[in-house]
């Protein structure tokens, strides 16, 4: 038995934003994998809570008239890796939601909330961050739209107000249109764990495929929330399609991280990898991105 003070279930969106401004307190719940565990151990007792359960229109996945891509935050883990719009044009994001914990866990879990939960290590956070991702946010008296790095506040806290409530993760057709990407995650099992350090990728070639347009590389568990690396990114931009490019833009990159000794990992440790992962993230989008690295690293 749930310690709840009150559970509102809502049929429509109108209906649950209705009942978050009257009840500010009141906790969400999407697919519940975090919080029904929570719950069962008695942290999250004798709270109000507003499930969205039955709000299939938050579930969908569509292309806007101007192509801007929109995944409905109750979509799965395992919707949006099958889903055709995200297979076709954010294959990375498919590519990192099926890293999340087992076939059950990604059955009931949602993108919104492992976006919302604001821990570092969410997979589909960085990949988020790679595709430049926007965050629609709504309330009963109107929306608001933010881009993905502005949402997340500290370690644990996204920008999400009393009354407000995610409604889309939005990715504008200039973000993903000529654009290839890749994920990769280190973690101490290679299934049912959190990552210790992630990353992922996006480039731009030139049309000829011989230079590096323009990159995004964004890490998780680097700093206390998902972040871009904007020194690796510009180590790379301009550049000739090159393996040592692709090396150097991964050592620049460790410059904009804030890796920390934890019992997971040491900093020391932290900070190879990324830039490990970092270097393999790219190399893989720029071959998916029909580039060739001919050029071999420095021993």
């Amino acid at each position: 038995m749930f310690d709840l003070k009150a559970l509102y279930i809502p049929d429509t969106v109108e209906e649950a934003l209705t009942l978050l401004a009257e009840h500010p307190d009141a906790h969400i719940m999407a697919g519940g994998s975090d919080t029904l565990v929570k719950l069962r151990d008695g942290k999250l007792g004798g709270l109000e809570w507003v499930s969205l359960h039955g709000l299939d229109e938050l579930r969908r996945i569509t292309l806007d008239d101007d192509d801007t891509i929109r995944i409905g935050p109750l979509a799965s883990f395992t919707q949006v890796a099958r889903s055709a719009i995200v297979r076709g044009r954010l294959p990375s994001l498919a590519e990192a939601v099926l890293t999340i914990g087992g076939p059950q866990v990604r059955k009931i879990g949602t993108i919104g909330g492992n976006l919302c939960n604001g821990v570092p290590s969410a997979d589909s956070a960085s990949t988020c961050f790679a595709w430049d991702a926007e965050i629609e946010v709504s309330t009963a008296d109107g929306v608001r739209t933010l881009p993905i790095a502005d949402f997340y506040l500290s370690a644990g806290k996204v920008d999400l107000r009393p009354g407000e409530l995610v409604t889309g993760i939005l990715v504008r057709r200039a973000a993903y249109q000529g654009w290839h990407g890749a994920y990769h995650k280190y973690a101490m099992r290679n299934a049912m764990d959190i990552a210790t350090v992630n990353c992922s990728t996006t480039v731009r070639l030139s049309a000829d495929r011989s230079t590096v347009e323009d990159a995004r590389i964004a890490f998780g568990v680097a700093a206390p929330t998902p972040i871009r690396a904007p020194h690796g990114e510009a180590a790379l931009r301009g550049r000739p399609v090159s393996q040592a490019a692709v090396d150097a833009a991964a050592k620049a990159a460790i410059a904009d991280t804030r890796a920390r000794d934890s019992w997971r990992a040491a900093k020391a440790f932290r900070e190879h990898m990324l830039a490990e992962i970092a270097r393999r993230c790219l190399t893989q989008s720029i071959v998916r991105a029909g580039g060739r690295l001919t050029e071999k690293s420095p021993a």
